[in-house]
């Protein structure tokens, strides 16, 4: 699961890029006028990378801290 998020991480990081140089090129090619909107594409792409990036060091942190908190009972038992 963890090959499956880092996967998913860097395709977001990757939509959000292709998708701002792709709107800035047709933005200049053909008028932002037209193209402007579709900014919000790469908006979107942008946060769900960062969010999904917040995620997982949350994730790791919270699974760090279960660990350690078993491994401190399991001390206590014996």
């Amino acid at each position: 699961m963890e090959r499956y998020n880092q996967i998913m991480l860097y395709f977001w990081l990757l939509v959000g890029t292709f998708a701002l140089i792709a709107v800035t090129y047709f933005g200049i090619k053909e008028g932002f006028g037209k193209w402007a909107y579709y900014y919000i594409f790469a908006v979107l792409a942008f946060l769900m990378f960062f969010m999904r990036r917040y995620m997982m060091r949350r994730m790791k942190k919270h699974m760090e801290f279960l660990n350690e908190k078993e491994n401190m009972a399991e001390a206590k038992n014996d």
